[in-house]
């Protein structure tokens, strides 16, 4: 057993444990606040976070860690852990199942894992660099769709594209595409990831919302980038594609706003 696979067992443990305790809560009218930022948070997520922390400081004690809900550890070696305990804490809320808990590990800055865990769901797609993208165990593959008008398109928050500079791009995405969804938030990408969609994107995002994507969608092999077509976890926007529509896709995307 190499070292990755190691921690790639460690952390399909981890977040699984945490996805369990959200079950706990889920479809319990569970009290909501907001935060500064105006996302809801409930104590579901500071809690998942939470065990994800202790679990990694006493396996890896020298390991960073950043969370949505709890900010950051600095590390003492060259890895460190991102965590977002409820991706999707809109759908949590209102007791719709495609929320997750998201499991990174950066290795020098560039993710070496990633895990999604659907509780609700009973859901599981991972991946290891250079060990390939899993769904509940089987090998995980993208569509092989390559003709942009036959795509499934998918989004989180149609009200975000306005305020960030995206509309036109998303309306020429729209017109392009089969038809579209609003399957969003990380199991829109699990989708994608999976074969089960073609297109996923959304105009903001976090480090917790992309590190455990990329290394999944490249595994898987498909592609993770900015509008721009830049491969990052740092630009606060992505794109997620099958690979074969990357180009027909950047071509939309890229394209001046009028």
């Amino acid at each position: 057993m190499t070292a990755l696979d190691t921690l790639l067992a460690f952390a399909l443990d981890a977040a699984w444990e945490a996805g369990r305790l959200t079950l706990g809560y889920f479809q319990t009218n569970v009290h909501v606040e907001t935060k500064a930022d105006a996302s809801p948070v409930t104590v579901a997520d500071r809690e998942a976070e939470a065990l994800l922390r202790r679990l990694i400081e006493r396996a890896y004690p020298d390991h960073g860690i950043i969370g949505e809900e709890h900010g950051e550890k600095p590390a003492r070696s060259a890895y460190t852990w991102v965590l977002d305990p409820i991706d999707g804490t809109k759908s949590f809320i209102t007791g719709v199942p495609l929320y997750g808990t998201m499991v990174a590990l950066l290795q020098d800055g560039e993710p070496v894992l990633g895990v999604l865990f659907f509780p609700a769901l009973g859901e599981m797609v991972y991946a290891a660099r250079g060990m390939g993208c899993f769904w509940n165990g089987r090998r995980a593959r993208v569509s092989d769709v390559r003709d942009i008008s036959q795509a499934k398109l998918l989004v989180s928050n149609l009200n975000k594209f306005e305020p960030y500079g995206k509309a036109d791009a998303w309306q020429r995405l729209v017109r392009a595409t089969a038809f579209q969804r609003t399957w969003g938030d990380a199991y829109g990408y699990a989708l994608v990831a999976t074969g089960r969609a073609d297109i996923m994107c959304d105009p903001i995002m976090s480090i917790w919302d992309i590190a455990p994507l990329l290394v999944i969608m490249e595994e898987a092999g498909g592609t993770l980038t900015d509008w721009q077509g830049n491969r990052t976890i740092s630009n606060a926007e992505s794109i997620a594609t099958n690979g074969h529509l990357f180009e027909q896709v950047m071509a939309l995307t890229r394209a001046p706003t009028t």
